[in-house]
This record gives C-alpha cells, structure tokens and sequence, in this order.
C-alpha cells in the first residue's frame, strides 16, 4: 500500500536550512559545483553541525511522540544536491536521530514541482529561487536567514514549540501593504477603517497557519505544544480588520503584537520563536540574530525560464 501523506503536516527542508553548511556553500561560491561535491564526498564522516532550521525541525518531528500524533509529522529532505554529493547529509540526520527516511536530491532541476507532489505544507531553504517558485505555487515557503544566530543546541529538548508571524504579504496578502508602500500611512489607514469588517484575502501563509491551528485543537491552551504569534507593525486603528479577519477564518493563534513601530526583534525573543517569518528583510535580519527567521518572497507573475536551473547547495 502506498504511504499516503495526506492529513499530514509535511515539511520539506534544504540541508542547508537544517545543517550548517556555510563553509561549503563558500566553497560552491568561489569554486564551482566539482569543488563542492569533492569536498562533501571527502568529508562524508564529519558530522555537520545543526543549522537555524534544526531545532524546529527536531520538535516538529518530536510531535510524532505524542498520545495519538504518531505519523502526523513528515519531514523531507529537498536539496538541489546529486545523490553522490549527500550522504553527508544523511549521516548528520542518523548521528542525531533525526527520523527522517524521505528525500528529493534534484541534482540542480527546479524543486518546485515536487513541493505539490510531496503535498508540502511548508518549504525551508537557503536558496531564494526555489523558494520563490514555492510561494508562486501557492505554497508556504521562506528563505532562512543563515547569516544570524548560530549556536543551536541539539540536546535541548524543546516543550512547546512557537512560530512566529508577520501579517500583511505573510498571513494576510498584500492588498494592503501595496496601498502603504503607493499611498502612504494614512491612505493605508484610510482603507483600513473602510474596510474594518471585510476580511483580508489569504496570503502564502494562511493555510499554514490553519493547519497548525487543527493541531492546536487535540489540546487545552496550557498543554498545546505549538503556540503561534502574529508579530506585526500594524496597530490601532488598523488592527480591528485584522482581528475580524482571524475571528472569519475561524483560526487559533495565541498572541498578538501590534508593534507600531517597535522593534520585532525585542518582541521575538522574548516571545522565544523557533522560527519567525516576514517579508522584509529589515526584519528578518536583525532578527534572525536573536531567533531563527525566514523571510518571504513576494509573488510573482512573471514565469520563470527552466534554463536556469543549477546545482546548489541547498
């Protein structure tokens, strides 16, 4: 029988979102595809060391351990790498009990067709171009930031996992941030009001979000083992459409920050993120310093010539 990954929560991850590969990734920069290939078959039995990915990767898998969720994770491996060139990869997940058995190693070729056929909910990596065909495929997906915070301890065993959201172009689309960006503040307030009781379209995230809150449901709010946060700029008198919005979808999320102008950063530690996504780098950045962020590409409507597709170290 085949395995079915239907009612599943499926993420897709690159190892380079998952493991630390920034010194090959320089390598692939400066000395092309051979060099880095040789280098990880030379250096198949140097373990990796977790990347900004890892410990969201490990507690969602650790879900899979809960009374009646056994299955209800599956987590794949989705790298622009050969076959030849991952056993690296593959040796890191074994030495640190990674229950991860599925993999696309796409040898350069675009992973955008295989995210629907895996029935991806969320994609992670490092490499923008795939992400972008993600997020044009109606998929959730963000560019990790791997220039951040880079001490991730894998013995840390995390209770509760928290993700953290943006809301306009994130959750929500970008009707609004558009009317912002072309109009100014108080055209964007202006709509707002007008618009307080019509609810937002879904951005890229929103069927994400939705799933996660299904899971949420299985549990009382004290004992869930997700919590989520919308963390966004917006806030009065912009954020009653927001809360209608939340309240139509019918959705749970835990806490909201209408920031303002505040600095994310603050509020995203001391929330503890395990993963923030935004669609400015202004944000992600600084934050990724203090928590692991991605940042989301803005869809496009251009296609995209298949000719550039390349090997990577994804």
């Amino acid at each position: 029988m085949a395995y079915d990954l239907e009612n599943r929560l499926v993420i897709g991850v690159s190892s380079r979102a998952l493991f630390d590969l920034t010194y090959e990734n320089t390598i692939y920069e400066s000395d092309g595809v051979e060099a880095y290939c040789r280098y990880q078959i030379e250096h198949e039995n140097d373990i990796l060391s977790p990347g900004p990915g890892f410990p969201l990767i490990k507690a969602l898998l650790n879900l899979n351990n809960l009374p009646d969720k056994e299955g209800s994770v599956e987590v794949i491996i989705m790298s622009r790498n050969s076959p030849d060139s991952s056993l690296r990869v593959f040796k890191a997940i074994e030495h640190y009990g990674l229950n991860i058995t599925r993999a696309v190693l796409a040898s350069g070729a675009s992973l955008a067709p295989y995210l629907s056929a895996f029935k991806t909910d969320l994609f992670l990596s490092a490499y923008e171009d795939d992400v972008q065909r993600a997020i044009d495929s109606n998929i959730a997906a963000g560019i990790i930031c791997t220039d951040g915070l880079h001490t991730y301890d894998c013995d840390h065993q995390i209770r509760q996992i928290r993700i953290a959201f943006d809301g306009d172009a994130v959750l929500f689309s970008d009707e609004s941030e558009k009317i912002y960006q072309e109009h100014g503040l108080e055209a964007f307030e202006e709509n707002e009001r007008r618009n307080a009781n019509n609810p937002l379209e879904a951005g890229p995230f929103a069927k994400f979000l939705k799933t996660l809150s299904e899971l949420q449901k299985d549990f009382a709010a004290e004992e869930a083992p997700i919590r989520t946060a919308l963390v966004t700029t917006r806030c009065a008198p912009t954020h009653e459409r927001v809360i209608r919005t939340l309240r139509a979808w019918n959705v749970r999320i835990d806490e909201v920050f209408f920031l303002g102008g505040v600095r994310k950063k603050d509020v995203l530690q001391a929330f503890g993120a395990h993963i923030f996504f935004d669609d400015q780098s202004v944000h992600t950045v600084p934050a990724s310093e203090v928590v692991p962020a991605a940042r989301v590409p803005y869809k496009k409507k251009v296609p995209y010539d298949e000719g550039e597709d390349k090997l990577d170290s994804s």
